[in-house]
């Protein structure tokens, strides 16, 4: 099937959506951050398709988001998380943060993150960068910028 391209829309949501928009991508993201770098691991953990690892390894290449690095003689290879992927992480811990609240029921959630600065088990929580203050939807207007279409 041939997925609809949002790489051209003038949103920075849909291109975002254009690199990682596809089920298969945030979870192999999530899987190469917490330490799952090759190939096999990530087939094992996902139970992934050969073939839609291999396209979506391929495309989170391709947009800069991992990059794939040779462990052994043979053409066999490792992937880590390039900036542009550990910053795409961020937008995962925000899924956590809802997930946690909305959907994780009575078990609670299924994993804990200990915060590296001050040793303290916590969520992402959306601040503004000036201010500091929370920035939830309710809290701001939408502006067009300059990338705005015409």
């Amino acid at each position: 099937m041939q997925r609809t391209d949002f790489s051209r829309m003038a949103c920075s949501i849909a291109r975002t959506l254009d690199v990682m928009g596809e089920p298969w991508s945030p979870l192999i993201l999530r899987d190469i951050w917490v330490g799952f770098s090759r190939f096999e691991q990530l087939q094992a953990d996902l139970g992934i398709s050969r073939k839609v690892l291999t396209e979506r390894l391929n495309h989170l290449v391709e947009h800069g988001v991992i990059e794939r690095r040779p462990y052994d003689q043979r053409p066999r290879y490792e992937y880590v998380l390039t900036g542009k992927g550990r910053e795409l992480v961020d937008v995962l811990m925000v899924m956590v943060a809802w997930g946690d609240k909305w959907l994780a029921g009575e078990a609670g959630p299924p994993v804990l993150y200990r915060h590296h600065a001050c040793g303290e088990i916590s969520h992402v929580d959306l601040t503004c960068a000036h201010c500091g203050k929370p920035m939830r939807a309710d809290d701001i207007d939408l502006l067009p910028g300059p990338g705005a279409a015409a």
